[in-house]
């Protein structure tokens, strides 16, 4: 995923730049009357770059609140001009505004999410509302709005390009989408509501950074069943956790789903289940439940201020789908062939199950959820012969970080060179130089792949700095940032496949971001419609599985993949897609209908059981995302009522990557030039309805999904 800024912000450069962040401590500053570093602009090579070496979380509240001051005179100047609105005087003077903001907004990002500790979510909790607030007061400023209405309805604007027409339309409909014609007692009710919302958004994903760091310790005697590279990874997870001589299962994705996928005990199993699924569902400190309520609640007061029936009808109003209907619609389609899939998929696992059981002489039992992966592993074995841990021994982090390079190179001709000498957060991070095919500088991407504490779960790309040509040529920086388990010191770090899907993805967003070319930062880059941003990191998916990327992930000996190897992987390619897509569409669609529902509180247990159960979720399957876990939607606001916009993109993806075989193949170069004009380099200076009609020559079809899925096309 990418990850987002917590809520829409639509003050051009003033805006939040969605970025990362482990524990972070404060350093007493009695008495120290030196600048604030934050405060400074970003100097050094490339550009400049973020001064990671200098953070201090005591500067944090400081730096902040004297950007807002630094922004608000700058508002200020914008309103209270004298002159005619026009767009050189308002909409780029906007664009303008707020850099300083920005840069710390940057960095406070970074410590959020991966180098978070109880000094810096003291910060964050006093001062998440105090930036909410900040943002209200420029969206609901009467006389900056009818500058930027002005200009809007100005007989004037069809003289400005397309892209400022188009930079126009998107900081008046922003203004309009946070209540800027509202009145004085409407915008009060939308600040409070506000608010209260950066407040939960906060503690929600405090909660569940703190449910993370739980973990199951194991004896050598529950070892039974995973491989190597497993056991190695949680050995030195013990050792870090302060346990020598045991073994520790961290409660991340990358650490929790291996475990369940190969872990002989059953006990065990769901042990690791269940401490997985229940995460801030414990009636505890920690518990999420009455704060997801209240969040839905806050949405929905919000939404009818703003003249719409519900929160999901606000949300999509501006995206591809434009009404919650057309996404549900899409999801119920997939849904059933998907749970047909399954249903065919438990039925042989249960096979295997009961003949395993009868070999050993033990009483039957029906899978559960905490058995599901590890009987479809089984089953990938007996109906393929392809184990996926012969698989992980070509999937070395570095091996599979080079093929990637490689493969973005074929096609879009950039080139990736290992760079000292830039400050970093963390000794985790390394930092890499991108050019393109005349040696130009592009931008730097920033790499953190480790688990630690004090680090969000999951996978995510975030742009620390906007491509823009407005005044001045600026690259890009991004980042992408993973939960891998480190080895035992001086080991590869072997990754699951599924891992190594991930990393592609959001290496996709990362190109995304550095093939942009656009004139203003509002635009720039991953700046899309939420269920088109996942379009161009899904496509890059795909070339996992291409031979030439293939050919590259050779073993520790530097044995090259076998083809007979490749063979299983490519006839395996729709093995466990109804899995993989009733776990994501559940998630997708509890979120919509939790986001259709009124202000009235929600008992979030009872709605999610009765939601799946109307749906007919398999018994065996759980949400990817429950609801008091579900951090997409609640820490932020980005992906509320907007999962789905991953089946959306998937939809695109599938059927944009057709376009490359129909061309001759993944690598077409004709092709890759029409991804990269079309929908890389735009950002959102274009509709994206328009940007894929412009690639394509047609609107997407869900057909290339279903067959990509091994689903029938007719359903």
């Amino acid at each position: 995923m990418k990850k987002p800024a917590r809520r829409d912000v639509i003050t051009g450069a003033a805006a939040l730049i969605g970025v990362v962040a482990v524990p972070g401590g404060s350093i007493a500053r009695a008495h120290d009357t030196a600048p604030n570093p934050l405060l400074a602009d970003w100097v050094g090579p490339y550009g400049g770059v973020p001064p990671f070496d200098k953070v201090r979380v005591v500067d944090f509240k400081p730096a902040l609140e004297a950007a807002m001051a630094e922004n608000r005179r700058e508002i200020e100047r914008i309103a209270g001009d004298p002159s005619p609105p026009s767009f050189d005087n308002t909409i780029a003077m906007l664009e303008r505004s707020g850099r300083t903001l920005s840069r710390v907004q940057a960095i406070f990002g970074v410590w959020s999410q991966t180098m978070t500790g109880p000094d810096f979510q003291r910060v964050e909790t006093e001062m998440s509302p105090a930036l909410a607030a900040f943002e209200d007061e420029i969206n609901h400023d009467p006389r900056l709005f009818a500058r930027v209405k002005a200009v809007y309805a100005s007989s004037d604007k069809s003289k400005l390009t397309p892209e400022q027409q188009r930079l126009v339309w998107v900081y008046y409909s922003g203004f309009v989408r946070q209540g800027a014609e509202l009145d004085d007692a409407g915008k009060a009710s939308i600040t409070d509501c506000n608010q209260q919302l950066a407040r939960l958004y906060t503690q929600f994903a405090q909660n569940l950074l703190a449910d993370e760091e739980a973990f199951i310790a194991l004896t050598q005697a529950d070892l039974s069943g995973l491989p190597k590279s497993q056991i190695d990874a949680a050995a030195a997870e013990a050792e870090r956790r302060g346990l020598p001589g045991q073994w520790a299962i961290a409660n991340t994705r990358s650490s929790m789903e291996p475990f369940l996928t190969y872990a002989d005990r059953r006990d065990l199993r769901e042990k690791g289940w269940r401490l997985w699924i229940r995460r801030c569902d414990n009636g505890d400190a920690h518990d999420n439940n009455k704060i997801a309520s209240e969040i839905i609640s806050l949405r929905a007061k919000r939404s009818k201020l703003l003249g719409f029936k519900t929160y999901a009808d606000w949300r999509l109003d501006d995206a591809m789908a434009k009404t919650p209907d057309r996404a549900m619609a899409l999801m119920l389609q997939v849904w059933k062939p998907a749970v047909a899939q399954v249903k065919l998929d438990l039925a042989e696992m249960q096979a295997i199950c009961d003949a395993q059981q009868q070999a050993a002489a033990q009483p039957r039992f029906k899978i559960a959820p905490w058995d599901y992966r590890y009987y479809a592993e089984k089953l990938r074995k007996a109906k393929y012969d392809l184990d996926l841990n012969a698989v992980k021994l070509y999937l070395a982090l570095d091996h599979v970080r080079e093929a990637m390079f490689a493969s973005a190179n074929r096609l879009y001709g950039l080139n990736f060179v290992k760079v000292g000498g830039v400050p970093l957060c963390h000794d985790d991070t390394s930092v890499y130089e991108v050019k393109d095919r005349s040696g130009a500088h592009i931008g730097l991407w920033y790499f953190d792949p480790y688990a630690r504490p004090g680090k969000s779960s999951g996978a995510w790309m975030n742009a620390y700095r906007n491509q823009e040509k407005f005044e001045r040529r600026v690259a890009t920086i991004v980042s992408n940032n993973a939960n891998f388990i480190r080895g035992r010191a001086g080991e590869p770090v072997l990754l699951s496949w599924d891992d190594a899907r991930i990393l592609f993805h959001e290496f996709g967003h990362a190109l995304h971001g550095l093939n942009s070319d656009v004139h203003y930062p509002s635009l720039s880059g991953t700046q899309v419609a939420r269920d088109y941003v996942e379009f161009p990191a899904q496509l890059n998916e795909n070339y996992l599985t291409t031979p030439e990327v293939l050919a590259m992930l050779v073993d520790a000996d530097g044995r090259p993949m076998p083809a007979e190897l490749i063979a299983r992987i490519q006839k395996a390619h729709t093995f466990n897609q109804g899995f993989d897509t009733v776990e994501l569409l559940s998630s997708a669609i509890v979120d919509l209908r939790l986001h259709l529902e009124g202000e009235t509180p929600v008992d979030m247990r009872a709605f999610e059981k009765t939601v799946l159960d109307k749906l007919g979720m398999p018994s065996e399957i759980v949400m990817r995302h429950r609801i008091p876990q579900f951090g997409h939607i609640f820490a932020g606001e980005a992906y509320a009522a907007g999962y789905y916009g991953y089946v959306w993109a998937e939809v695109l993806d599938h059927d944009a990557f057709e376009a490359f075989t129909e061309a001759g193949g993944p690598y077409d170069a004709p092709t890759a030039k029409r991804f990269h004009d079309d929908i890389l380099s735009v950002g959102n200076t274009v509709d994206p309805a328009d940007a894929y009609r412009a690639f394509r020559g047609r609107d997407a079809t869900v057909d290339a999904y279903l067959r990509d899925h091994g689903f029938p096309v007719s359903a």
